[in-house]
């Protein structure tokens, strides 16, 4: 029965390949993915230059070349309370609850200022939130009120002084992602959106205040930006189409592990959506189940382009080991485990930027509403780092107050290493002060 499923029929839109058999441009496919923005970075650095040369018109030529707009005011700060009136209850109960169980997750992870002593000497550590940061929310083909809360909030959190969020503009821009907006609690509202929106961040304009630092997913073109300003002003990180990895054994429900794929493949037609199992049966049920709810549905089109893709597809693995080592060389946004004993397995995965266990914790509960934040790295990024957080806005300040008799202890030990480096001038540093 298993073979059957190793050429898939014409009308399925994945097939199942073998871990063992893929070929070394198959693996680098899988394993070295990237954000695409070497196609657009010479366009993105003229674009950079026009903003920062030109400002507010810039902004307004851009909206009118790229999205189509006629831009009038770019600081629509009033807007969000209008629009958090204006929505329905039912939506706007929505956004409050995901508000709230991102906010008491957020509040969990600031750190506290601490002094302890060594000996003699008293040495801490304070922390001390960035001024000014911007929030980027994308728009396009879907608007993302969730972005929203994911960036303002944890800034708010952290305690940021301005928080300002740029969004594309439109002839309405979306109500849910204004309302979103408001109920985060950020401080402006620009509408700017693509290449041009991170510069505007990046370098202020007559209109838009220059952040320290830009946070935020964005299609290639925000992101082929953001590698642009990079040290102009600090960013998270560079950020590619959404990903996922279901690791799934026997036990696993095909219907479920489908249901995951489609809905990171919906995300963009470069979506990286992957399943690995050591059950031959469960692979072939993954591949017609994804087929299946692919089908009839609005983004159809873009699911299926993801589906395809070469760095997407339901793999078999000769045993969960493999399949393991499989998921961690690939490094993914986001991990699925539906398995007996999924957190013996995420102890084997270490590179993950967020973790979904059992079946039923789906990515989407993260991407709304558990409380996780969804802005996370990509193109093997959690080899290095984590997700957006309250650490992202927050910079620290070691402390130390050493008494004299403290620093008598420390003398010897701090002149000879001076003086092994030739820093004659520290060594007296410390001398100076007993020549008494």
């Amino acid at each position: 029965m298993a073979n059957r499923f190793f050429t898939a029929a014409p009308a399925l839109c994945m097939n199942v390949r073998r871990v063992a058999d893929l070929d070394p441009d198959e693996r680098r496919a899988l394993f070295e993915r990237d954000a695409g923005v070497d196609a657009v970075r010479d366009d993105v650095v003229d674009i950079l230059a026009r903003v920062r040369e030109e400002g507010d018109v810039a902004l307004r030529e851009f909206a009118a070349e790229f999205d189509d707009v006629s831009v009038g005011n770019i600081d629509v700060s009033d807007a969000p309370e209008r629009a958090y009136e204006a929505i329905d209850d039912e939506t706007r109960d929505a956004i409050e609850t995901a508000a709230t169980n991102i906010q008491e997750f957020h509040e969990r992870q600031v750190p506290e200022d601490w002094t302890e002593s060594f000996g003699s000497r008293e040495l801490g550590r304070r922390f001390n939130p960035i001024e000014r940061v911007g929030v980027y929310a994308p728009g396009g083909t879907a608007a993302y009120p969730s972005s929203v809360l994911m960036g303002v909030i944890p800034a708010t959190v952290a305690g940021v002084d301005h928080v300002a969020v740029a969004t594309p503009p439109a002839e309405e821009i979306n109500p849910v992602t204004l309302a979103a907006i408001h109920v985060a609690g950020a401080d402006a509202v620009y509408q700017v959106g693509g290449a041009q929106a991170i510069g505007a961040l990046a370098y202020g304009t007559e209109t838009v205040r220059a952040v320290q630092k830009i946070v935020g997913p964005g299609n290639t073109w925000v992101t082929a930006a953001k590698a642009e300003v990079r040290g102009d002003v600090e960013i998270d990180f560079l950020a590619g189409p959404s990903e996922i990895v279901v690791v799934a054994d026997e036990t696993a429900n095909p219907t479920y592990v489908a249901a995951d794929l489609v809905a990171q493949a919906e995300h963009d037609e470069n979506a990286s959506v992957v399943a690995v199992t050591d059950d031959p049966d469960l692979a072939g049920a993954i591949v017609e189940e994804v087929d299946r709810q692919a089908n009839g549905r609005e983004r159809e089109e873009i699911i299926r382009a993801a589906l395809d893709n070469d760095a997407a597809g339901v793999f078999l693995a000769r045993s969960m080991s493999e399949a393991v080592l499989f998921t961690e060389g690939y490094a993914p946004e986001h991990l699925s485990i539906q398995a007996a004993d999924a957190t013996a397995i995420l102890d084997r995965i270490p590179s993950a930027g967020s973790a979904f266990l059992g079946p039923y914790s789906p990515v989407a509960a993260g991407d709304y509403a558990s409380g996780t934040n969804h802005v996370l790295p990509t193109n093997g990024g959690p080899r290095l780092q984590g997700g957006l957080s309250v650490d992202t806005f927050l910079r620290s300040t070691t402390v130390q107050q050493i008494p004299e008799a403290g620093l008598e202890d420390l003398r010897e030990t701090i002149t000879t290493l001076a003086r092994a480096e030739g820093l004659e001038a520290h060594a007296e540093s410390v001398e100076r002060r007993f020549e008494d």
